[in-house]
């Protein structure tokens, strides 16, 4: 390397010290880019291919001569990465430029040092980023998933009870009312039709009723075959369960008319409704199941049993809370397997407001 008509380095000592170092350290004339010193890293990083006295700027790829002067002048520093070898055997570089004065000569002293093993390090923390990054979506995901399952199952409020203390206590509602509703000559037309295309229209159906106890802030409580069960007043208590369960009621009576009117086969629903105290809980270790219980749950079933197909019977105790607010037609006095003689009424529409 020729030295002959480039600035020199003022100390032995310094050269001696730099050629010792593990970074690869050059000087270079900042006016033609000449490399005046550089040690044996540097040289093995980016030795020259042809020829022998070219420049900085020929020997380190990616190098932007502009860029560094603008730089330098401003008195910053200049840096970036290159890469030094071939295939898979390339080292990443970072190389830093910066002024420094030896003497009276204003030259550039050039650090590089290998940062392979901070990029390695870079990117398995990248990886496993990305890798807590996937699993907490997963995870989210799967959440998401589980509460949508628990909250078909059971009421928001006990959903949240079951999630903050991990178990749910057995509670007494003094006064809800409970709707109990089935098909008539269900079993026949079960056995008879084809069963994908019985599925489904009553899927349709209950998927209907789900949109309409939601619509009156009611929750609905299971399915069983033909059987649909929806109840107000729990878990949080209302002061109008029985007016909004006799207004889920109607309407499902009125969907129902509606939809025989256009569709071949008539599906024929009793409902059944009682207003009085019960008791929620969830019952089930592995698969878990929120049910109301009492005898308040059995006289909405006998309810519907006495029902005409289309027909809405009540409980004297519903009647003594919705009458104000809607028609009913009394039916007198019937007797009810468990319950003994009871007074029944029939829900037959909605009055007009005032």
């Amino acid at each position: 390397m020729s030295q002959s008509s480039s600035p020199a380095v003022d100390s032995e000592f310094l050269q001696d010290l730099l050629k010792t170092l593990g970074l690869g350290v050059a000087v270079a004339d900042p006016e033609s880019w000449e490399i005046v010193f550089e040690n044996a890293r540097f040289f093995n990083w980016f030795g020259p291919d042809e020829e022998i006295d070219a420049g900085l700027n020929l020997r380190l790829p990616g190098f932007d001569s502009e860029r560094a002067t603008a730089r330098l002048e401003k008195g910053r520093a200049y840096k970036f990465e290159t890469e030094s070898g071939e295939g898979a055997r390339k080292v990443p570089i970072e190389v830093t430029l910066q002024r420094c004065d030896f003497g009276d000569n204003g030259l550039v002293l050039v650090e590089c040092e290998d940062i392979g093993k901070r990029k390695e390090a870079e990117y398995m923390l990248d990886s496993h980023t990305r890798m807590v990054e996937k699993y907490t979506r997963d995870l989210k995901r799967e959440k998401e998933r589980a509460q949508k399952l628990l909250l078909n199952i059971m009421p928001k409020a006990v959903y949240e009870e079951m999630k903050d203390f991990g178990s749910v206590t057995p509670q007494r509602y003094e006064s809800a009312t409970v709707l109990m509703l089935d098909f008539v000559g269900f079993t026949e037309m079960a056995v008879s039709r084809d069963p994908g295309s019985i599925v489904s229209e009553l899927n349709d159906i209950f998927s209907a009723f789900d949109r309409i106890v939601e619509l009156f802030n009611c929750e609905r409580m299971k399915t069983i075959g033909d059987a649909y069960m929806a109840v107000a007043g729990i878990p949080e208590e209302s002061s109008d369960h029985a007016q909004s369960i006799a207004r889920v009621a109607l309407r499902m009576r009125r969907y129902l008319e509606r939809r025989n009117t256009s569709h071949r086969e008539a599906w024929l629903g009793r409902i059944g409704i009682h207003s009085g105290p019960v008791v929620g809980s969830i019952v089930g270790v592995q698969r878990y199941v929120y049910d109301i219980f009492g005898p308040g749950v059995n006289l909405a079933s006998r309810m519907e049993t006495l029902a005409e197909p289309m027909e809405i019977a009540i409980t004297e105790q519903t009647h003594e809370l919705i009458r104000d607010e809607f028609i009913c037609s009394d039916r007198g006095v019937e007797e009810v397997k468990g319950f003994g003689e009871q007074h029944v009424f029939t829900l037959d529409g909605e009055l007009e407001a005032r």
